[in-house]
C-alpha cells in the first residue's frame, strides 16, 4: 500500500504497537502510520532517516483541521530537523515530538477527548 492510499477511513484507537506495526479496529497494519482527521494512512518512513517535509504533505493539506501533530519518532525520541519544525510552524500546526510508545498512549487519550490533532507514528520492532 502506498503512503497516499487510505488504510482506514476514520481515526480508531490504537490497541497495540510493536513488531513493526500497529493493531487497531480489529486489524493489524504493518509499517508506519499517518493519522489525520480524514483517516488512517499507511506512511512510508520506516525510520527518522526517511522523514522529509514531503512525508507530511497530506498533513499540510489538512492544516485547517489540525491544531497539532503528535510525532512518534520510533523507539527513542529524536529531534526532527529544524527545517521540518519550521515547516510545521509556517503551516500553523504545533509539533509534539515523543517516542512512538508515548505518542500511541497520548493519541488514544486525545482521541477520546475529541481533539483536533493528527499523528505520525514510525513503527517499532
Amino acid at each position: 500500500m502506498s503512503s497516499d492510499e487510505l488504510h482506514f477511513p476514520e481515526r480508531a484507537p490504537i490497541d497495540a504497537y510493536g513488531n513493526g506495526g500497529f493493531r487497531f479496529a480489529e486489524a493489524r497494519h504493518d509499517g508506519s502510520l499517518l493519522i489525520l482527521p480524514s483517516g488512517m494512512y499507511s506512511w512510508a518512513p520506516g525510520a527518522m532517516s526517511g522523514v522529509r517535509k514531503a512525508s507530511f504533505a497530506r498533513a499540510f493539506e489538512e492544516a485547517g483541521t489540525i491544531d497539532f501533530l503528535l510525532f512518534g519518532t520510533g523507539k527513542t525520541r529524536t529531534t526532527p530537523a529544524k527545517t521540518l519544525t519550521q515547516a510545521f510552524a509556517r503551516a500553523g500546526i504545533g509539533l509534539e515530538v515523543m517516542d512512538t510508545g508515548a505518542a500511541c498512549r497520548t493519541y488514544n487519550v486525545l482521541l477520546g477527548e475529541g481533539r483536533a490533532f493528527a499523528a505520525a507514528l514510525i513503527a517499532v520492532e
